[in-house]
């Protein structure tokens, strides 16, 4: 069986400790550290930008996949690059002009990942598929932590899959949202490369043993 990685998400840790949840990350089997930025627009909450990334990239040397949930990402993917992004995966719903903005991506030496809803069908990215390094699949309708997996977007993973398999594409395959000790083996026979999980995690809920 593959290793599939798994990637905490800063969203449901204690803000007031940050370097505590990195550091619990890093002790707890999670390989890459996943930042969840809302901007109020796109998503109804808010949460960190880019100062908050790069004070706390100085302490790990985990890759950092930053999670544009934000309306018009191409307008801040310099100053995340900056800050000390190692991934930046935006949102299929949240721009128009993905082409120019995965190249845009690439130009600044970093990973680009795109990530669709659970409404988003997976036909939508057929053509985008060869250039992207990740495909984030949302198993809940982004905003907010804690909410329950939606079971058809499995379904999507296992498209991924498939697709990536006939026409021997290199991107990898993440979910994210309601991940937890009771669906995870479910999850993880899908066809995942990347499990992102955030209250199970950080509730000392979720056994990492994959």
């Amino acid at each position: 069986m593959k290793k599939i990685l798994l990637a905490p998400s800063l969203l449901s840790a204690d803000f007031s400790d940050l370097a505590g949840a990195v550091k619990k990350i890093e002790n707890n089997g999670g390989s890459i550290v996943h930042i969840d930025v809302m901007d109020g627009a796109f998503v109804p909450q808010i949460t960190y930008g880019q100062p908050v990334i790069k004070s706390i990239r100085k302490l790990t040397d985990l890759p950092f996949d930053v999670h544009l949930m934000v309306e018009k990402p191409e307008l801040m993917v310099d100053s995340f690059a900056e800050s000390g992004s190692d991934w930046i995966t935006f949102h299929y719903e949240s721009t128009v002009h993905i082409d120019r903005l995965i190249n845009k991506i690439h130009s600044l030496g970093k990973k680009c990942g795109i990530s669709i809803v659970p409404s988003t069908p997976v036909s939508v990215l057929s053509e985008i598929l060869p250039q992207v390094d990740l495909v984030l699949v949302m198993s809940v309708n982004p905003g907010f932590g804690g909410q329950s997996l939606i079971p058809y977007c499995l379904e999507k993973v296992k498209e991924l899959e498939k697709i990536r398999s006939e026409k021997d594409l290199n991107f990898m395959i993440s979910i994210d949202g309601g991940v937890n000790e009771k669906n995870i083996s479910n999850v993880a026979s899908s066809g995942v490369d990347i499990i992102v999980s955030g209250s199970a995690f950080f509730n000392d809920k979720l056994k990492w043993e994959l």
